[in-house]
């Protein structure tokens, strides 16, 4: 008797590559059957998120930041896209509110739901750091840079350590150039999944 192939999902979720995304939102994307495509873009900017924190920790020793909340940030901030999947392919906002909605269904608590819905809305005044690091992830997965949202960050990151502006600047901008190098491979193994 033949083993089954692994799915497309199955795949997107485990095929090697960047970090596995926790359990419950692989248990949860299976149970929404995701579209393999989305289950990769989640775990490129979960992945990223590690790298943006791993750094905020060594650069930043004492801020304080959830970090398990930007992780499930970056590991859930599209779901919405499972019931609006002409958002995979094109622009298009219905996914954020239906995803942090769907969340919410699904038993997760609202303060780590927000995430599908801030993650494109970071100009909001109440918006927390961990909202803009999910937001920034979700950018320079693909060497995307946002001066707008960029600066945000600087600026927390300034207000928190004291040190300027320029300098929290030249520190992230370096880490985002880094970070960024790395595109083509990831742009690369999320199109290699079917939406």
């Amino acid at each position: 008797m033949t083993t089954p192939a692994p799915t497309p999902l199955h795949r997107a979720l485990h095929d090697p590559g960047p970090r596995p995304l926790p359990d419950e939102v692989v248990r949860l994307l299976r149970s929404l059957d995701a579209p393999p495509r989305l289950a990769a873009h989640l775990r490129l900017v979960h992945d990223v998120a590690h790298e943006l924190l791993d750094w905020l920790a060594r650069h930043h020793p004492l801020l304080q930041v959830d970090r398990e909340a930007v992780l499930f940030g970056a590991a859930t901030h599209d779901l919405g896209k499972t019931a609006h999947i002409a958002e995979l392919r094109g622009p298009g906002s219905a996914h954020e509110e239906a995803g942090r909605q769907l969340l919410l269904a699904q038993g997760v608590a609202p303060e780590l739901a927000r995430f599908a819905a801030t993650h494109a809305t970071w100009t909001q005044p109440d918006i927390r750091l961990e909202d803009l690091l999910v937001s920034l992830a979700d950018k320079i997965w693909k060497n995307k840079r946002v001066p707008e949202l960029e600066d945000l960050v600087v600026r927390r990151l300034a207000e928190e350590s004291g040190r300027t502006v320029w300098e929290e600047f030249l520190e992230l901008d370096d880490t985002l150039t880094a970070v960024g190098e790395g595109a083509e491979e990831r742009l690369a193994f999320q199109a290699s999944y079917p939406v």
